[in-house]
């Protein structure tokens, strides 16, 4: 049984021995330790697969507290409804995206009746499959980063990191619904917002392309990231 302080001096130990050889952990679990798989769709397919059994010797993660093997659950509304939430509030970020989806909903299905019946099979109606569609088509690929050289900031264009285009493309789609004001409800603005990004149009695919095009505009200055 260890003491604390001894305990302490290990962690510090260990620390600087990662430093000292370039191996950085942020986490408590080391990099050999696999993620946990908790979806029940997923664990059929690795017990038809026979993996199984190379799970049985090796060290996995414990799941974290929001991750359930409800079949209402998904990652993107979950990050989506974080995004969403302001001063903790997640069951009126909840009930906002609910409302969103809802909207959606009412929307796609009044374009449905409304449109002759050869054009019907085009139309979705399914507001979780037009939310993918929309976060998808607001993702930017490339963003400008200063960088200095020669006494000289640039803004070089780089690829931009697939956790962070993600989140770019949530959030724009919310700060430009919440650009509407006070006139209209959050969950109204936010339903066409995402129709019209579903659709490849609106302000935030024209925020995207604008994006684009300034990194289009300094493609000069894309040598100086690897100077």
């Amino acid at each position: 049984m260890l003491c604390g302080r001894t305990f302490n001096s290990l962690i510090l130990f260990s620390l600087r021995h990662n430093l000292e050889y370039g191996v950085q952990f942020y986490s408590v679990f080391p990099p050999n330790f696999v993620e946990p798989i908790y979806k029940k769709d997923e664990q059929e397919v690795i017990f038809k697969e026979t993996a199984d059994k190379k799970f049985a010797h090796v060290s996995i993660k414990p799941a974290y507290t929001s991750a359930t093997c409800s079949e209402f659950h998904d990652k993107l509304v979950r990050k989506f409804t974080n995004y969403i939430m302001r001063e903790g509030k997640k069951q009126l970020a909840r009930r906002l995206l609910d409302e969103t989806f809802e909207n959606i909903k009412i929307i796609k299905l009044n374009e449905y009746y409304n449109s002759p019946p050869e054009n019907r099979e085009n139309i979705i109606l399914d507001p979780k499959i037009i939310f993918y569609q929309a976060v998808e088509n607001c993702t930017p690929v490339l963003e400008l980063r200063k960088i200095l050289r020669g006494g000289i900031t640039y803004q070089v264009p780089v690829p931009m990191n697939a956790n962070r285009a993600q989140f770019l493309s949530m959030n724009w789609l919310i700060r430009s619904a919440q650009d509407k004001g006070n006139a209209e409800k959050l969950p109204d603005v936010l339903a066409r917002e995402i129709i019209d990004a579903a659709n490849n149009k609106g302000r935030v695919i024209k925020k995207k392309h604008d994006l684009h095009k300034q990194c289009e505009a300094n493609r000069a200055y894309a040598h100086y990231r690897w100077l």
